[in-house]
């Protein structure tokens, strides 16, 4: 999964002038819309601002669907689908489409924990390693690091553990070897990497420096089952969707067969393949189908997830508004700044941004925007919470693999089409 990346129109979206904006982007096939509608000062409606914006970004990577919900100070206020669920079958796109969300797990996973520390259950600053207590598998002629008694559950949280995949590995993706490694049936669950893992030296000393880390969350998720006595899964979905009214999020199946009612296709652009991890025969396979185990990712990266129910979600985590999840206490703590050195500069000024728990966090003034976005094979996503009451989730069947094209540019797009919006009301039926 691909760690995201800030986008200039979350810090300075009333800075670019539109036209630049939407050319910069590559979304000038949508501009002559929205230029047009602000110059003449005329009135817009969610549709008109944010359907060409959504479709134009897909036609120029040649995504079959997509989906996008947004909500207004908690209430639903456009929601609609784009293009093909499954192409070949000619299923269209629906807002209530499920498709996989990758990274954007992440402050699902989060919510779980916090709501476990909220109960007194957890300590932010417990050591996971010793609530595990599992087995290290450690090389023949080495010692286990001894940082890894250091760990903390905030550390985890915040993506401080101690783990680079840049300067090392990301053992999420590495079920095959790990598997053959241990002497087991491949590909690697999550229990087999953590034991694999523990074999191996940090990159870092946890707590001095942020690297985003997908094993830190898969930690995270054997840690719930641990102090919860549930599957990871199941106490996500009785504690933290059910309060929420939604049923049909799940994690998600790895091999083609195994999708739900309602689950988009995945797809690659030219059809790419890959390992199969599950077996030699076939030895490729397509990406989406086979290429990674999404079962194992399932607290980084795992869920399924509808656009209207990842927006009823991030709906429910405003600190102003009573939440059903969390207190206001414990959702400050999930959007705090991590402790200094992390989110300081050298002169010991507060980042503009910084990685809470679960969230991307850049202040506006005296409130926040929070966001994340998710990438795999067949797959991109994005959540975002504004600082002025609105939110938004964007889903798609296919990412993007050209430079020249990022899946990024979505964000921006669709900030800047939330501002030319003048008539917002609730979504009928919502």
């Amino acid at each position: 999964m691909n760690s995201f990346r800030l986008h200039p129109s979350v810090t300075n979206q009333a800075l670019w002038p539109r036209r630049r904006f939407l050319q910069t982007l590559g979304l000038a096939a949508c501009a002559p819309v929205l230029i047009r509608a602000a110059e003449a000062g005329a009135k817009m409606t969610p549709a008109e601002a944010f359907a060409p914006v959504v479709e134009s970004f897909m036609r120029e990577r040649g995504i079959p669907g997509g989906a996008l919900a947004v909500l207004k100070n908690g209430r639903l206020v456009y929601a609609q689908g784009y293009g093909w669920a499954d192409r070949e079958e000619q299923i269209p796109a629906r807002p209530t489409s499920l498709f996989r969300i990758a990274s954007v797990s992440k402050p699902i996973t989060a919510v779980a924990v916090l709501k476990l520390v909220e109960q007194g259950r957890l300590d932010m600053d417990a050591r996971p390693f010793e609530l595990l207590q599992l087995r290290a598998q450690i090389p023949e002629g080495k010692t286990l690091d001894e940082r890894w008694t250091r760990v903390t559950i905030r550390q985890l949280l915040q993506h401080t553990g101690g783990w680079d995949r840049d300067q090392s590995l990301d053992p999420m993706f590495r079920a095959v070897e790990i598997a053959k490694e241990l002497g087991g049936e491949r590909p690697a669950g999550a229990q087999e990497v953590i034991r694999w893992m523990l074999g191996r030296k940090f990159d870092f000393d946890p707590g001095t420096r942020y690297a985003y880390s997908n094993f830190g969350y898969c930690v995270l998720g054997r840690v719930i089952e641990k102090v919860s006595g549930q599957s990871y899964e199941n106490f996500v979905r009785e504690k933290i969707l059910a309060p929420l009214g939604i049923q049909t999020m799940r994690i998600g199946a790895s091999l083609e067969g195994g999708q739900v009612k309602d689950e988009v296709h995945y797809y690659t652009k030219g059809d790419g393949k890959g390992r199969n991890v599950f077996s030699d025969t076939p030895k490729q396979v397509p990406w989406p189908y086979g290429g990674f185990y999404l079962e194992a990712m399932d607290a980084h990266g795992g869920w399924i997830a509808s656009a209207e129910d990842l927006a009823r979600f991030t709906g429910a985590l405003d600190v102003a508004a009573p939440s059903p999840l969390l207190r206001p206490e414990t959702l400050r703590t999930m959007y705090a700044a991590p402790p200094p050195p992390v989110a300081r500069e050298k002169d010991g000024k507060l980042q503009d941004s910084w990685y809470g728990c679960g969230w991307m966090v850049r202040p506006v003034g005296e409130k926040a925007n929070y966001w994340h976005s998710g990438s795999l094979p067949g797959t991109s996503s994005l959540l975002v919470r504004r600082w002025d009451g609105l939110s938004w989730a964007v889903v798609f069947n296919q990412r993007s693999e050209d430079k020249k094209l990022p899946d990024g540019a979505i964000d921006g797009a669709l900030h800047r089409a939330a501002e030319q919006v003048t008539e917002w009301s609730v979504a009928k039926g919502r």
